[in-house]
C-alpha cells in the first residue's frame, strides 16, 4: 500500500499580497469567513502613507508607516515593520472624523469598541486620501449590512481581558495568585458564573510557582497596558507590547494573548458556533486519523495533572478530532498532540482549535502532514545558519559525523515545549507567536553559542542529546553564580538564553528566513521524492518479474502523470463485513483515474502516444500528444482487478508484469483475456470487431500497407475459421446455424490459430507488444522556479506553457504559407520500414470450408471498417534501434546527502519522551517562599527591570516638527 503525494511540486511562493495577510495574521482567502459576500460587497484593497498616533494619557510616540485596507480589517504598520502595527475588525470601528487640522493635514480620528481613539494622519495626495476614505466609508457600510458590527458586543464577553479591566468586575475574587479558580477547587464546587474563555489551569492549576514567576506584578502592568492600548479584537502593538511578551506572559491572559497575536481570534470571531458543529455532523465518526489520536492521548504531556483525568482527555481528543475532521487530506500527525495538550492549559476547546488552524496552516506549514516537508526544510535552513553564524560548531559536528537535527528537530516540532521546563517553553511560545518563526531559529543558535565550549568536546549524538537535556533542566538556576553583583547574580540562565537570542541574533529576521528557505526547497523536495520513491517500491506486496529499479521505473512514469493530472485524495479500502482486528488492517493508498492513467501508459507504451516531428522552417520540434481509444480503457478496467475504478502502484506493477514478459503464447493469451468482456472463454462476433478495431489503433503510424494488410486478413480468417469450426448441418439442404453477435463465436485455440496464420501478426506478439512496452529513465522535473524581484515577474508571465504553444501556432502557420511546414508521425512499432506488404500465409481451411455465413457479411462491413481504418502516410522515421528493446534496470538515484528518515526516527523518539521537571510543578499559595521574591512595588520593578533590557531604539520615522503637528491633532476638534 502506497500513498504518494504530489503537493510537493505544486507549491507557490507566496505572492506580496499573501505575504502582507501573514504579516498582519490575517485569515487566508481561503479561510472560512462567516458570511459570504456577494460581488456588490468585495471592497477594494488600499494602502496608504499614514502617521499613527494615539489619544492616551502619558507620552506615546507618533509613528510613521503605512494603513492598510483589507476588507473586513484595517490594518497598520510602521515603516520599520516592528515597531507599531496593528489589526482591527472594521466592524469595531464606531466612528470616523475628519479633524479640523492645519492647512494641507489630513486626519481623520477613528474610535473604536473599547474607547480608544485613534488619529490617523494620511499623508499622501489629496485625491489619494479622499479614495482611500471613500472606500474606508463603502467597507464600514458593508460590515453594517452583514450585521458584524452587533456580533462584536457578545464576542468581547469571552475575553478575561475585558473582566480584567472592568472596575466592576469580580473575578480576581474568585482565583488563585496564579490565575485558577478557587471555585472549582473540589469536586462539585460552585460553577463559575462568567463566559470568557478559559484551559484547564483553571482548574488544575497553572505549571509553576506564582511568586517565583511574579504573577501579580505581570497582571498589573498588563492591565495598564491594555487598558490603554486596546484589547482583543482591538488591541494596538506598541513596542512595550513585545517587551512584555518577551518578559512572559502572565498564565490568565496567555490564552487569549496567544489568540489574539496570532491571528486565531478573527477565525473564531468571524466562525461562531462552527467548532461546535463540527463535532456534532461528525459524532461516531472514526478514520485512521482518529484511531492515530487515541494512541497518543495518554502520552500527551502525562505529568500535567490535568491529563490524568478524564476532563483533560476527552478535550484534548475532541479537540485533535475536529482538525481531523476539518481537514482530512492533512488529519492528524505525531506531534499535534504535544501542542494541543499545551495550548488546552490556558485555551478553551474553541480557541485551541482555531489556533491549531493558524499554526498548521499558516505559522509552520509543513510542519505536521505525511512528508514533513516543513519541519525538514526548515532544519536544512536552521544548519545553513549555524554554518554561517557559528562555524567553529558546525565543522565540529562535520567532523565527529554528529547530526544536528538529532536535536533540534523535536525542539521545532513541538516549539521547545517537550524539551524544557514548561515554565520556560511556553515563554518561547509566547515569542513565538508575537514575532513569528524567526524566534525558533534565534532561540536555536542562541542554545548552541551559550553551549559552545562544551559542544566542541563531544564525539557522538549521546553526547549532544545527554549536554542538551542538562543545559535545560539547569534554565532555573543563575548564569552568574559568582558574581558579586545581585543584580548579575539574580539573571537566570533562560534570561540569558533570551537576551542572547533577541541582541545578538537580531540579524536573523523574517526575511532571512524565507530567502534560506527558497534556496534549499528544491534539495529537500527532491530528497522527500528519493525517499517515497524507495518506500513506495519497498511497500509492494509483489513486484513479479520486475527487479526493484524496473519498478523505480514504473514509479517516474506514475509520479509524472500524477504531477500533470492529480487524483483523488488517498481513500480508504471499502469496508468489510468482518474485522479482524489483527493490525494488518488495509491503509488508504494512492489509486489513478482513467484521465491519469493514459498519460502514464503514453510514458510506457509507445502506442499510447502520438509522437509528430514538426518542421516548418524556423524549428525542429516533437510534439507529444495523449492518445485516446478504446483499448486504452479496456486496459485500464483489465487492471482493475479489485474493481474500484481506479488503479494503485500495485495494479500497475502487476498489470505490466503480465505483458512485458510474455512469449508468443503468452502474449496471444493476454490480448484474447483482454477482449473477452464476460470472461468465459470466447469472443463474441462484437469483440471480434473490436479486437480488430484495436490492432488498428496500435498500427494507425506504421509505414505501408504491411500491418493493414495483416488485420484484413485476420479479420477475414478469423470469421472463416469461426464459421467453419461451428456445428455444421447433417442434411443438404438445412441452412448452417445463425450466431448472434454477441453470442460466444471464437475461443482462444481458434484466436492463436487465425494469429499464427499471419506473419505480422505473429512477429508482433512474439517481440513487438512486450518490445512496445519501456521503461525508460525520465528526466528529472523541474520544480516551480520560484520567482523574485521585477524580472522574474516578467519572465514567469511570458514564459508559458500557452504562449509557447501559441508561439508554435504562429511558426507553423508562417512555414505553411513558405511551404515548408512538414509533420512526420513517429510510428509505435517501426517494425517495417519499406512499402512492401509481406506475403499470406496459405490457408489451413480447404475450399469447401471457406464457404461461410459470416464471410458475406464481413464483406459488407470490410469498406467501413477500411475507411475508419485509414492512417496518415507516414515517412521512414525508425526508432533509435538502442532504444527497441526494453533497458535494462537503471539504479534509482538516491539522494545526495541528505535524507528525512534519521530526523523523523529522531522525532518520533523525542516526541514520546519528555523529562519531568521539577520547576513546573504548580504550586499552592500557602507554600512559603523565599525573601527573593518580593511582591508591591519591588516586585514590580524587578519586571519592569527585565523588561527594559530587552529594550530597543524604535524609530518613529517622524521629524521633531512631525512629531509637534502629531500632537497637536490629537486636541483637534472634528469637522462640522
Amino acid at each position: 500500500m502506497s500513498t504518494i503525494s504530489t503537493a510537493l511540486r505544486h507549491f507557490k511562493e507566496p505572492t506580496k499580497e499573501q505575504l502582507t495577510q501573514i504579516f498582519f495574521s490575517l485569515p487566508s482567502a481561503g479561510s472560512l469567513d462567516g458570511t459570504e459576500k456577494t460581488a456588490a460587497q468585495e471592497v477594494e484593497k488600499m494602502d496608504i502613507n499614514a502617521v499613527l498616533s494615539l489619544s492616551m494619557q502619558g507620552d506615546e510616540d507618533s509613528y510613521a508607516g503605512k494603513l492598510y485596507i483589507i476588507s473586513p480589517y484595517l490594518t497598520f504598520s510602521s515603516l520599520d515593520r516592528k515597531s507599531v502595527r496593528f489589526t482591527i475588525p472594521l466592524s469595531t470601528i464606531r466612528r470616523v472624523e475628519r479633524l479640523n487640522a492645519r492647512a494641507g493635514i489630513y486626519a481623520l480620528s477613528l474610535s473604536t469598541w473599547h474607547g480608544m481613539k485613534i488619529v490617523v494622519q494620511l499623508t499622501s495626495l489629496r485625491p489619494t486620501a479622499d479614495l482611500f476614505c471613500s472606500l474606508l466609508r463603502d467597507a464600514l457600510k458593508v460590515e453594517l449590512e452583514r450585521g458584524q458590527m452587533k456580533v462584536v458586543k457578545g464576542f468581547v464577553k469571552t475575553c478575561y481581558s475585558e473582566a480584567l479591566i472592568s472596575t466592576s468586575s469580580t473575578v480576581a475574587d474568585n482565583e488563585r495568585e496564579d490565575g485558577s479558580l478557587i471555585s472549582e477547587e473540589k469536586e462539585g464546587g460552585a460553577p463559575r458564573d462568567s463566559t470568557y474563555h478559559g484551559g484547564l489551569g483553571l482548574r488544575f492549576k497553572f505549571p509553576g510557582d506564582p511568586k517565583k514567576l511574579r504573577e501579580a506584578s505581570k497582571i498589573k502592568l498588563w492591565t495598564t497596558y491594555l487598558r490603554n492600548h486596546g484589547r482583543n479584537l482591538t488591541l494596538l502593538r506598541y513596542p512595550q507590547c513585545t517587551r512584555l511578551v518577551q518578559v512572559g506572559l502572565p498564565n490568565r491572559l496567555r490564552g487569549e494573548m496567544w489568540e489574539t497575536l496570532s491571528g486565531s481570534l478573527y477565525l473564531r470571531y468571524s466562525n461562531p458556533g462552527f467548532y461546535e458543529q463540527l463535532l456534532r455532523e461528525n459524532e461516531g465518526r472514526t478514520s485512521t486519523s482518529t484511531e492515530d489520536i487515541e494512541k497518543d492521548l495518554h502520552r500527551s504531556l502525562p505529568e500535567y495533572a490535568g491529563y490524568q483525568s478524564e476532563e483533560g482527555i476527552g478535550a484534548l481528543r475532541r479537540v485533535l478530532q475536529a482538525y481531523s475532521f476539518k481537514n482530512p487530506e492533512l488529519g492528524y500527525c505525531q506531534a499535534m498532540n504535544i501542542l494541543a495538550a499545551a495550548v488546552l492549559i490556558y485555551m478553551s476547546e474553541e480557541q485551541a482549535f482555531w489556533l491549531l488552524e493558524v499554526l498548521c496552516d499558516r505559522l509552520l506549514p509543513g510542519y505536521y502532514g505525511p512528508s514533513m516537508h516543513g519541519t525538514l526544510l526548515d532544519q536544512r535552513v536552521f544548519e545553513a545558519l549555524v554554518q554561517r553564524c557559528l562555524p567553529i560548531i558546525h565543522d565540529h559536528f562535520h567532523q565527529v559525523d554528529v547530526q544536528l537535527s538529532v536535536a533540534s528537530l523535536p525542539w521545532f516540532l513541538s516549539l521547545y515545549i517537550n524539551s524544557m521546563p514548561m515554565v520556560f517553553a511556553f515563554r518561547i511560545v509566547d515569542c513565538f507567536f508575537c514575532m513569528g518563526p524567526k524566534v525558533l531559529f534565534q532561540v536555536g543558535l542562541a542554545i548552541l553559542k551559550i553551549n559552545g565550549e562544551k559542544l566542541l568536546q563531544i564525539q557522538d549524538d549521546g553526547g549532544f542529546l545527554n549536554l542538551m537535556r542538562d543545559y535545560f533542566a539547569s534554565l532555573g538556576e543563575s548564569a552568574h553564580p559568582e558574581s558579586t553583583d545581585p543584580r548579575t547574580r539574580a539573571i537566570t540562565k533562560f534570561q540569558e538564553l533570551l537576551l542572547i537570542s533577541f541582541r545578538e541574533f537580531s540579524v536573523i529576521t523574517d526575511e532571512t528566513i524565507l530567502s534560506e528557505r527558497r534556496r534549499y526547497r528544491s534539495e529537500i523536495i527532491h530528497s522527500i521524492e528519493s525517499f517515497a520513491k524507495r518506500s513506495a517500491v519497498r511497500n509492494l506486496k509483489s513486484l513479479g518479474r520486475f527487479s526493484k529499479e524496473q519498478a523505480g521505473l514504473v514509479y517516474d512514469a506514475l509520479y509524472k502523470a500524477m504531477c500533470i493530472v492529480p487524483p483523488p485524495p488517498a481513500a480508504a479500502p471499502p469496508p468489510v463485513l468482518l474485522d479482524s482486528h489483527d493490525g494488518n488492517a488495509e491503509k488508504p493508498e494512492t489509486r489513478i483515474e482513467l484521465r491519469t492513467f493514459q498519460y502514464f501508459l503514453s510514458e510506457v507504451a509507445t502506442w499510447a502516444r502520438d509522437e509528430k516531428i514538426v518542421m516548418n522552417g524556423f524549428q525542429k520540434r516533437v510534439d507529444r500528444d495523449i492518445a485516446e481509444h478504446e483499448f486504452i480503457d479496456r486496459l485500464f478496467f483489465f487492471w482493475d482487478t479489485s474493481c474500484r475504478g481506479a488503479l494503485s502502484f500495485q495494479d500497475l506493477v502487476s498489470g505490466l508484469d503480465g505483458v512485458m514478459f510474455n512469449d508468443l503464447m503468452d502474449n496471444i493469451e493476454w490480448f484474447f483475456n483482454l477482449h473477452d468482456k464476460n470472461k468465459d472463454g470466447f469472443l463474441t462476433k462484437d469483440e471480434v470487431l473490436t479486437l480488430s478495431e484495436s490492432f488498428l489503433f496500435i498500427f494507425r503510424y506504421e509505414v505501408g500497407d504491411a500491418c493493414l494488410g495483416a488485420v484484413s486478413r485476420f479479420m477475414t480468417n478469423a470469421f472463416e475459421y469461426g464459421d467453419a469450426l461451428l456445428p455444421q448441418p447433417e442434411g443438404d439442404n438445412e441452412e448452417p446455424p445463425t450466431i448472434g453477435s454477441n453470442e460466444p463465436y471464437l475461443n482462444l485455440a481458434t484466436f492463436r490459430m487465425v494469429v499464427l496464420a499471419d506473419e505480422v501478426l505473429e512477429s508482433f506478439f512474439e517481440t513487438d507488444l512486450s518490445a512496445s512496452f519501456k521503461l525508460e529513465p525520465l528526466p528529472e522535473m523541474e520544480l516551480p522556479v520560484s520567482n523574485s524581484g521585477l524580472l522574474g515577474d516578467i519572465w514567469s508571465t511570458i514564459a508559458t506553457d500557452t504562449n509557447k504553444k501559441m508561439f508554435n501556432m504562429f511558426t507553423d502557420e508562417i512555414g505553411k504559407t513558405i511551404g515548408k511546414h512538414q509533420v512526420i508521425h513517429r510510428p509505435s512499432i517501426g517494425r517495417y520500414t519499406k512499402l512492401e506488404e509481406p506475403k499470406a500465409r496459405e490457408s489451413l481451411l480447404t475450399p469447401s470450408m471457406r464457404k461461410s455465413a459470416s464471410k458475406s457479411s464481413l464483406r459488407g462491413a470490410d469498406p467501413a471498417i477500411a475507411a475508419s481504418s485509414t492512417s496518415t502516410l507516414t515517412l521512414n522515421a525508425p526508432l533509435d534501434p538502442s532504444k527497441e528493446k526494453m533497458l535494462p534496470g537503471v539504479p534509482v538515484p538516491d539522494s545526495a546527502g541528505f535524507s528525512p528518515m534519521p530526523m523523523l526516527q529522531a522525532a518520533n523518539a523525542a516526541l514520546m519522551e519528555r523529562t519531568p521537571f521539577a520547576i513546573d510543578d504548580a504550586k499552592d499559595d500557602d507554600d512559603e517562599e523565599d525573601d527573593d521574591f518580593l511582591e508591591g512595588e519591588e516586585g514590580d520593578d524587578q519586571v519592569m527591570d527585565e523588561v527594559d533590557a530587552f529594550l530597543e531604539a524604535h524609530d518613529s520615522g517622524l521629524t521633531d516638527a512631525d512629531q509637534e503637528v502629531a500632537k497637536d491633532l490629537l486636541h483637534a476638534e472634528a469637522v462640522k
